[in-house]
């Protein structure tokens, strides 16, 4: 079982055979790129709902480890790139039926696309990450290690979806079905974006911000057990609070901090379906 042999040569450290933990790894891009394997799962068990498959995980950093680093250059070299020969990028093909636009986006192997995912350039899908059908990676976009990026949700133009491969046991950043990430948004540190959010152009979500809900009068706080985790149907936009200690007061200083402002309507719906002309 591929899980036990990546365990086993994680126990076994600097020691393991190269050549068998090379073998594994090509196997676990190949499970990573079908999307058979995930990096992390739904799990109405847990308290945000997902859980983390923490030797996937070990597997892409013996990947790392026991990769070299070569030239992979393109286009006769006259475009250098070196990478390790682990790593290489994928070719999902067409029966995959997932379109990217010429201009420059590069998908890790390892990583999944369903079908009818459309890579907008330039953009870049890291191993491990897993991208929902019908789901829309627009320019200037990154969608990190590990990322969890479900159906029909629109990553607009230069959001920063984070990756988290290490601690192992922590939870990747998860955007769930239907939502919208907003142009220049940021969201790192495992934050889970549930199922219809819109999250505004603008907004930076970390595992550990404080996002202040409006609507129903309560601060949303992470906390060491569980990270941040926007409610299913928020609409998150940027705002700021003052600083109250120090000489906050007297220099008029206020904190970036994402705020609750509505919950998904069907004006909300009208203004953030995706573009139905493009597909």
């Amino acid at each position: 079982m591929l899980q036990t042999e990546i365990e086993a040569f994680v126990a076994a450290g600097a020691g393991a055979d190269r050549e068998a933990v090379r073998t594994a790894f090509a196997k676990l891009r190949d499970a990573l790129s079908s999307g058979e394997v995930r990096a992390a799962e739904p799990d109405a068990r847990s308290a945000t709902g997902w859980r983390v498959n923490t030797w996937v995980k070990q597997g892409i950093l013996l990947g790392f480890r026991f990769g070299e680093t070569v030239d992979a250059s393109m286009d006769h070299a006259r475009w250098p790139f070196y990478d390790k020969d682990t790593l290489p990028l994928r070719r999902p093909g067409l029966a995959a039926g997932v379109r990217i636009v010429p201009g420059g986006s590069t998908v890790r192997d390892g990583a999944y696309l369903a079908p009818g995912v459309i890579c907008m350039p330039p953009m870049y899908v890291n191993i491990g990450a897993w991208i929902g059908e019908q789901s829309l990676i627009d320019s200037h976009a990154l969608v990190g290690s590990c990322a969890q990026i479900g159906a029909r949700v629109h990553v607009s133009a230069g959001a920063q979806i984070g990756g988290v491969i290490e601690p192992i046991g922590a939870l990747p950043v998860i955007v769930e079905d239907e939502a919208l990430v907003g142009g220049n948004t940021g969201i790192y540190e495992g934050a889970v974006i549930k199922r219809r959010a819109v999250v505004g152009a603008g907004t930076v979500l970390t595992g550990s911000t404080p996002v202040y809900d409006l609507v129903r009068g309560e601060i949303i706080r992470p906390s060491d057990a569980r990270p941040l985790v926007v409610p299913e149907g928020a609409v998150v936009v940027p705002g700021a609070r003052a600083v109250a200690g120090g000489r906050g007061p007297e220099w008029g200083l206020s904190l970036a901090t994402p705020v609750i402002v509505k919950y998904r309507d069907s004006r909300t719906d009208t203004r953030t379906e995706l573009e139905q002309w493009i597909r």
